[in-house]
Protein backbone atom coordinates (compact mmCIF):
# COMPACT_ATOMS: atom_id res chain seq x y z
CA UNK A 1 0.00 0.00 0.00
CA UNK A 2 1.34 3.94 -0.77
CA UNK A 3 0.67 7.13 0.59
CA UNK A 4 1.23 9.43 3.81
CA UNK A 5 2.26 8.66 7.15
CA UNK A 6 0.05 9.04 9.94
CA UNK A 7 0.20 10.00 13.31
CA UNK A 8 -1.51 10.27 17.02
CA UNK A 9 -2.99 13.50 16.81
CA UNK A 10 -6.75 12.43 16.31
CA UNK A 11 -9.17 14.84 14.80
CA UNK A 12 -11.69 13.09 12.03
CA UNK A 13 -10.30 13.42 8.85
CA UNK A 14 -11.56 11.69 5.49
CA UNK A 15 -11.53 7.93 4.80
CA UNK A 16 -8.54 7.53 1.98
CA UNK A 17 -8.24 4.24 0.73
CA UNK A 18 -4.77 2.23 -0.05
CA UNK A 19 -2.58 4.27 2.44
CA UNK A 20 0.34 3.20 4.47
CA UNK A 21 -0.16 3.07 8.05
CA UNK A 22 2.39 3.69 10.69
CA UNK A 23 1.68 5.94 13.75
CA UNK A 24 4.41 7.65 15.73
CA UNK A 25 3.53 5.97 18.73
CA UNK A 26 6.53 4.29 20.69
CA UNK A 27 4.26 0.88 20.70
CA UNK A 28 2.30 -0.59 18.27
CA UNK A 29 -1.49 1.54 17.84
CA UNK A 30 -4.25 -1.27 16.69
CA UNK A 31 -7.55 -0.41 15.24
CA UNK A 32 -10.46 -3.09 15.77
CA UNK A 33 -12.98 -3.14 13.68
CA UNK A 34 -15.83 -5.37 12.75
CA UNK A 35 -19.47 -5.85 12.19
CA UNK A 36 -21.87 -5.70 15.39
CA UNK A 37 -22.23 -8.84 17.27
CA UNK A 38 -18.84 -10.01 15.99
CA UNK A 39 -16.85 -9.89 19.55
CA UNK A 40 -14.38 -6.89 19.25
CA UNK A 41 -14.81 -6.24 22.91
CA UNK A 42 -13.47 -9.87 23.30
CA UNK A 43 -10.70 -9.25 20.87
CA UNK A 44 -10.17 -5.74 22.71
CA UNK A 45 -9.88 -7.79 26.33
CA UNK A 46 -7.50 -10.60 24.44
CA UNK A 47 -5.15 -7.37 23.54
CA UNK A 48 -5.26 -6.37 27.01
CA UNK A 49 -4.18 -9.13 28.59
CA UNK A 50 -1.23 -9.43 26.13
CA UNK A 51 -0.11 -6.13 28.05
CA UNK A 52 -2.27 -3.52 25.60
CA UNK A 53 -3.74 -0.27 26.63
CA UNK A 54 -7.30 -0.65 25.56
CA UNK A 55 -9.45 2.93 24.93
CA UNK A 56 -13.48 2.12 24.02
CA UNK A 57 -14.26 4.85 22.16
CA UNK A 58 -17.72 4.70 23.32
CA UNK A 59 -16.99 4.37 26.85
CA UNK A 60 -15.36 7.89 26.43
CA UNK A 61 -18.29 9.12 24.06
CA UNK A 62 -20.30 8.09 27.21
CA UNK A 63 -18.38 10.26 29.28
CA UNK A 64 -17.72 13.18 26.70
CA UNK A 65 -21.50 13.77 26.31
CA UNK A 66 -22.17 14.57 30.14
CA UNK A 67 -19.78 17.66 29.86
CA UNK A 68 -21.35 20.94 30.68
CA UNK A 69 -20.63 22.41 27.30
CA UNK A 70 -21.71 19.58 24.89
CA UNK A 71 -24.69 19.15 27.16
CA UNK A 72 -25.66 23.08 26.40
CA UNK A 73 -25.06 22.40 22.78
CA UNK A 74 -27.53 19.50 22.70
CA UNK A 75 -30.72 21.27 24.23
CA UNK A 76 -29.71 24.39 22.25
CA UNK A 77 -30.14 22.21 19.69
CA UNK A 78 -32.91 19.42 20.37
CA UNK A 79 -34.59 21.13 23.89
CA UNK A 80 -34.23 19.54 27.10
CA UNK A 81 -36.23 16.78 26.37
CA UNK A 82 -33.04 15.48 26.04
CA UNK A 83 -32.72 15.32 29.70
CA UNK A 84 -32.89 13.21 32.59
CA UNK A 85 -34.19 14.87 35.48
CA UNK A 86 -31.35 14.58 37.11
CA UNK A 87 -29.88 16.83 35.35
CA UNK A 88 -28.19 14.36 32.80
CA UNK A 89 -28.21 13.48 28.72
CA UNK A 90 -30.38 10.60 27.72
CA UNK A 91 -28.27 8.98 25.27
CA UNK A 92 -31.77 7.42 24.18
CA UNK A 93 -33.62 10.40 23.44
CA UNK A 94 -30.34 11.86 21.62
CA UNK A 95 -30.52 8.25 19.20
CA UNK A 96 -34.21 9.32 18.92
CA UNK A 97 -33.00 12.53 17.55
CA UNK A 98 -30.14 11.77 14.57
CA UNK A 99 -31.29 8.38 13.60
CA UNK A 100 -31.95 7.76 10.15
CA UNK A 101 -31.18 11.50 9.70
CA UNK A 102 -27.66 11.59 7.91
CA UNK A 103 -27.13 15.49 8.61
CA UNK A 104 -28.02 15.36 12.18
CA UNK A 105 -25.74 12.46 12.68
CA UNK A 106 -23.26 14.24 11.27
CA UNK A 107 -23.53 17.41 13.66
CA UNK A 108 -23.68 15.45 16.35
CA UNK A 109 -20.20 13.41 14.91
CA UNK A 110 -18.60 17.12 14.04
CA UNK A 111 -19.26 18.00 18.64
CA UNK A 112 -18.44 14.72 19.89
CA UNK A 113 -15.56 12.90 17.99
CA UNK A 114 -12.90 15.70 18.41
CA UNK A 115 -13.17 15.62 22.27
CA UNK A 116 -13.39 11.61 21.72
CA UNK A 117 -10.09 12.30 20.06
CA UNK A 118 -8.53 14.56 22.27
CA UNK A 119 -9.30 12.19 25.45
CA UNK A 120 -7.66 9.61 23.26
CA UNK A 121 -4.40 11.41 23.02
CA UNK A 122 -4.26 12.53 26.12
CA UNK A 123 -4.64 9.16 27.79
CA UNK A 124 -1.77 7.47 25.12
CA UNK A 125 0.34 11.13 25.73
CA UNK A 126 0.48 9.65 29.73
CA UNK A 127 0.87 6.20 28.76
CA UNK A 128 3.66 6.67 26.07
CA UNK A 129 6.72 6.67 28.75
CA UNK A 130 5.44 3.18 30.45
CA UNK A 131 7.39 0.55 29.35
CA UNK A 132 5.02 -2.35 30.79
CA UNK A 133 2.27 -0.64 28.23
CA UNK A 134 2.82 -3.42 24.95
CA UNK A 135 0.28 -1.63 22.54
CA UNK A 136 -2.58 0.63 22.54
CA UNK A 137 -5.94 -0.44 21.09
CA UNK A 138 -8.66 1.79 19.93
CA UNK A 139 -11.81 0.01 20.37
CA UNK A 140 -13.98 2.14 18.10
CA UNK A 141 -17.09 1.11 16.20
CA UNK A 142 -16.75 3.52 13.49
CA UNK A 143 -12.88 3.53 12.87
CA UNK A 144 -13.15 3.61 9.25
CA UNK A 145 -15.54 5.62 9.00
CA UNK A 146 -13.66 8.33 10.89
CA UNK A 147 -10.27 7.60 9.34
CA UNK A 148 -8.65 7.07 12.32
CA UNK A 149 -7.40 3.42 10.58
CA UNK A 150 -5.01 6.02 9.17
CA UNK A 151 -3.49 6.71 12.96
CA UNK A 152 -2.90 2.81 13.46
CA UNK A 153 -0.16 0.61 12.77
CA UNK A 154 -2.38 -2.22 11.80
CA UNK A 155 -5.99 -2.96 12.07
CA UNK A 156 -7.40 -6.21 12.74
CA UNK A 157 -11.36 -7.38 11.16
CA UNK A 158 -12.91 -9.29 13.66
CA UNK A 159 -15.22 -11.69 11.17
CA UNK A 160 -17.96 -13.45 12.02
CA UNK A 161 -21.03 -14.73 9.76
CA UNK A 162 -24.16 -12.81 10.10
CA UNK A 163 -26.34 -15.81 11.33
CA UNK A 164 -24.26 -16.04 14.10
CA UNK A 165 -23.96 -12.16 14.78
CA UNK A 166 -27.83 -12.05 14.90
CA UNK A 167 -28.06 -14.75 17.39
CA UNK A 168 -25.89 -12.77 19.52
CA UNK A 169 -27.62 -9.07 19.56
CA UNK A 170 -30.84 -11.25 19.74
CA UNK A 171 -29.44 -12.63 23.06
CA UNK A 172 -27.65 -9.86 24.13
CA UNK A 173 -29.70 -7.19 23.13
CA UNK A 174 -33.07 -8.05 21.69
CA UNK A 175 -32.93 -7.23 18.22
CA UNK A 176 -34.49 -8.93 15.28
CA UNK A 177 -32.85 -8.99 11.95
CA UNK A 178 -34.05 -6.05 10.86
CA UNK A 179 -32.68 -3.83 13.79
CA UNK A 180 -29.52 -5.38 12.67
CA UNK A 181 -29.48 -4.23 9.26
CA UNK A 182 -30.98 -1.17 9.97
CA UNK A 183 -27.85 0.17 11.81
CA UNK A 184 -25.70 -1.39 10.13
CA UNK A 185 -27.08 -0.06 6.72
CA UNK A 186 -25.66 3.18 8.16
CA UNK A 187 -22.36 1.97 8.35
CA UNK A 188 -19.45 1.31 5.59
CA UNK A 189 -19.96 -2.16 3.99
CA UNK A 190 -18.64 -4.56 6.48
CA UNK A 191 -16.46 -6.51 2.97
CA UNK A 192 -15.20 -2.98 2.60
CA UNK A 193 -13.88 -3.11 5.95
CA UNK A 194 -12.62 -6.41 5.68
CA UNK A 195 -10.13 -5.28 2.59
CA UNK A 196 -9.11 -2.28 4.02
CA UNK A 197 -8.02 -4.53 7.31
CA UNK A 198 -4.28 -5.89 7.98
CA UNK A 199 -4.95 -8.63 9.66
CA UNK A 200 -8.70 -10.82 9.71
CA UNK A 201 -9.74 -12.65 12.79
CA UNK A 202 -12.30 -15.54 12.74
CA UNK A 203 -14.11 -15.12 15.79
CA UNK A 204 -16.79 -17.36 15.11
CA UNK A 205 -15.51 -20.90 16.88
CA UNK A 206 -13.94 -21.29 20.19
CA UNK A 207 -12.56 -18.40 22.04
CA UNK A 208 -9.58 -19.98 22.31
CA UNK A 209 -8.84 -20.61 19.11
CA UNK A 210 -9.89 -16.78 18.35
CA UNK A 211 -7.09 -15.80 21.12
CA UNK A 212 -3.84 -17.91 19.31
CA UNK A 213 -5.02 -16.23 16.22
CA UNK A 214 -4.49 -12.82 18.03
CA UNK A 215 -1.59 -13.61 19.85
CA UNK A 216 -0.21 -14.71 16.13
CA UNK A 217 -1.32 -11.49 14.97
CA UNK A 218 -0.33 -9.23 17.94
CA UNK A 219 3.87 -10.79 17.30
CA UNK A 220 3.39 -9.69 13.76
CA UNK A 221 2.22 -6.63 14.47
CA UNK A 222 4.92 -6.03 17.00
CA UNK A 223 7.58 -7.46 15.02
CA UNK A 224 6.52 -4.73 12.03
CA UNK A 225 6.44 -1.53 14.41
CA UNK A 226 10.53 -2.81 15.57
CA UNK A 227 11.12 -3.56 12.10
CA UNK A 228 10.07 0.43 11.00
CA UNK A 229 11.51 1.94 14.07
CA UNK A 230 14.59 0.95 13.03
CA UNK A 231 14.27 2.31 9.19
CA UNK A 232 16.07 5.16 8.34
CA UNK A 233 13.93 8.60 7.65
CA UNK A 234 12.96 8.34 3.58
CA UNK A 235 15.98 9.98 1.73
CA UNK A 236 18.30 9.13 4.64
CA UNK A 237 21.92 7.76 2.82
CA UNK A 238 24.74 6.70 4.84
Amino acid sequence: MEGGRGNFTGGAIPVIVGIMRRSDYPTPVIGIAGGIGAGKSIVARGLQDLGCLVIDSDAVAHEVIQRPQVKRDLVAWWGSGILRENGTVDRREVARHVFGRPDEVQRLNNLLHPLVAAERDRVMAEAAGNAQIAGVVWDTPLLFEVGWDRLCDAVIFVKVPYKQRLHRVHESRGWDRAELDKRENLQMPLDKKENLADYVLDNSGEVITSLRQLRDFFSQIQAKKQSSANRPPEGFSP
